[in-house]
C-alpha cells in the first residue's frame, strides 16, 4: 500500500478533503496538527523541551513565539516534528495530512503527495472566519508557509478547492490514479 501525503497552505481546505476521504471512502488520514497537540499534551519530555524554548505551554505564548521569527519556528519544529513523524510511522496509517509536508521533511515518509489549492482571497476569508482572527494575522501565518506555487511545483497531484470545482470528482480521479501505481 502506498503512503500518501496531503498538504496545502492554511485555508486551502486540506482538512475538508481529508474529511471527505474518511466519510465517503473510509480512508483514515493521520492529522499532523492534531497529533502534535496530542503528543505535547501527553509527553512530559516534549512539554519540558517546549517550556525551555518558549517559557510556557500556553497556546497564545507559543503562537507569539512561532510568529516572531523563522528561527523560532525552526527551533519548535526541531522538537515537535521528530515525535510526530515517529508517531505516524508507528500508527500504520497510510495517509498523512501536513500543512508543511515539504518544509518539514514529511514528504520523505510518503510515496506520493497531493496539494489542495484555493485562491488566496478564498483562503484568507476561510481562515479569518474559522479562527476569528484578523486579515493581518492570517497573512502572517500564510507568510510562514511556502507559497502555494512552490508547493504545487513539488506535489505529484493537485486538488482544487475553490468552492466551484467538484471535490468528490477530483478525489475519485486521484484514487483511481493512485490505485494504478
Amino acid at each position: 500500500m502506498k503512503k500518501i501525503g496531503i498538504t496545502g497552505g492554511i485555508g486551502s481546505g486540506k482538512s475538508y478533503v481529508c474529511k471527505r476521504l474518511q466519510a465517503k471512502y473510509d480512508i483514515e488520514v493521520y492529522d499532523c496538527d492534531a497529533a502534535a497537540k496530542r503528543l505535547i499534551r501527553i509527553s512530559p519530555n516534549l512539554q519540558q523541551q517546549i517550556i525551555q524554548l518558549v517559557g510556557s505551554l500556553d497556546k497564545a505564548a507559543m503562537s507569539r513565539f512561532l510568529l516572531a521569527s523563522e528561527a523560532n519556528q525552526q527551533a519548535m519544529n526541531a522538537i515537535v516534528h521528530p515525535a510526530v513523524f515517529r508517531d505516524f510511522q508507528e500508527s500504520g496509517i497510510q495517509w498523512i495530512e501536513s500543512a508543511i509536508l515539504f518544509e518539514s521533511g514529511a514528504d520523505q515518509l510518503v510515496d506520493k503527495s497531493v496539494v489542495v489549492t484555493a485562491p488566496q482571497e478564498v483562503r484568507i476569508q476561510r481562515v479569518m472566519q474559522r479562527d476569528g482572527i484578523t486579515r493581518e494575522k492570517t497573512l502572517q501565518w500564510m507568510n510562514r508557509q511556502w507559497s502555494q506555487d512552490e508547493v504545487v511545483a513539488h506535489a505529484d497531484y493537485e486538488i482544487v478547492n475553490d468552492g466551484i470545482a467538484d471535490i468528490d470528482q477530483q478525489i475519485e480521479q486521484l484514487l483511481k490514479t493512485i490505485q494504478t501505481l
